[in-house]
């Protein structure tokens, strides 16, 4: 991959989402939708660190893991929208995506519930040997949750192919981390004290995100276990919902706009041309436009006796 197309990446995710955004009073998408503005960059730059083979867990802000690992992006849509052609069957919505032939396993919305299930994953591929690495993605918030600890302990114990994947956007919903952990907690060093290869960085920075995974996936598969990686970014969104909440006291517009400036997406940007950005724009509206079409002419579920999910006879 080159710097044009990390950029042409990102780029696609924010239209995608921002199209969720504007469509999304229409109400034709009936489930939350929790959007990845502002934060593409580690999905771009993680995904790009990896093969399509290898597995993904995510969250509850899925949109931008599922599309960088390679999702379908109007299956997606559909999905959203309820819709049968939908990738998981228009059952999940937004926090329930599936699209294993890309090796996104799934994203759930349980805090933290993405991390004993990525670790998990890497655990079958140890006994399995298949040589797989699984990315579990998870914010801040859910590294306050107790299967955190146990998951760190059982990977780096197992050694496991695995890389957790903190995105550090400094906020639970309303509430900022100086309510929720203490000011001297440091995740790089209590994933070290599992015994885990950890590094932080900027998650901003699509090159910078995309060196520390390349450092991390090394680590993990020479078989030295899991490795941890601490992104710092920021959502510009609200935290569940198409809309900004800047008039909302839990932060300030001075905070805002301090992040606005370190947008992956506008500090990226300076190296291209006018002309090259416009014509990923109109490529990206005519794909963008395509998958709503699709997602709207598509039939919705049958919810009958659901043969078609059952796992055995």
């Amino acid at each position: 991959m080159t710097p044009e197309t990390y950029f042409y990446e990102m780029l696609r995710i924010r239209r995608i989402e921002e199209a969720i955004a504007s469509r999304y009073s229409e109400q034709k998408m009936r489930c939350p939708t929790h959007l990845s503005i502002g934060q593409e960059a580690i999905a771009v730059g993680v995904s790009a660190a990896i093969n399509k083979e290898d597995l993904m867990v995510s969250n509850h802000r899925a949109h931008a893991h599922y599309l960088a690992k390679g999702g379908d992006l109007k299956t997606m849509i559909a999905e959203i929208h309820g819709k049968k052609t939908g990738c998981s069957m228009g059952r999940g919505g937004s926090m329930h995506l599936v699209d294993r032939s890309v090796g996104f396993v799934g994203s759930t919305p349980i805090v933290a519930g993405s991390i004993p299930i990525g670790v998990g994953l890497a655990f079958a591929s140890s006994l399995k040997q298949d040589d797989l690495l699984t990315v579990t993605y998870m914010g801040e918030a859910a590294t306050e949750e107790g299967v955190f600890a146990e998951s760190l302990n059982f990977a780096s114990l197992k050694k496991l192919p695995v890389l957790f994947v903190c995105e550090n956007n400094l906020y639970s919903v309303y509430s900022p981390l100086s309510v929720r952990q203490s000011k001297e907690r440091d995740l790089v060093k209590i994933a070290e004290g599992h015994g885990i290869f950890s590094q932080k960085g900027n998650g901003n920075d699509v090159e910078e995100t995309l060196t520390l995974a390349k450092e991390a996936v090394h680590h993990i598969r020479n078989g030295n276990g899991p490795a941890f990686l601490l992104l710092d970014t920021y959502r510009f969104r609200e935290h569940c919902g198409p809309n900004f909440d800047t008039d909302l006291p839990y932060r300030t517009i001075e905070e805002f706009s301090h992040w606005l400036e370190k947008c992956p997406i506008k500090t990226y940007q300076k190296q291209f041309t006018e002309d090259t950005i416009q014509e990923m724009e109109e490529k990206i509206k005519k794909e963008v436009d395509e998958a709503f079409s699709f997602a709207e002419e598509s039939p919705l579920p049958e919810f009958d006796l659901d043969y078609e999910l059952t796992y055995a006879e």
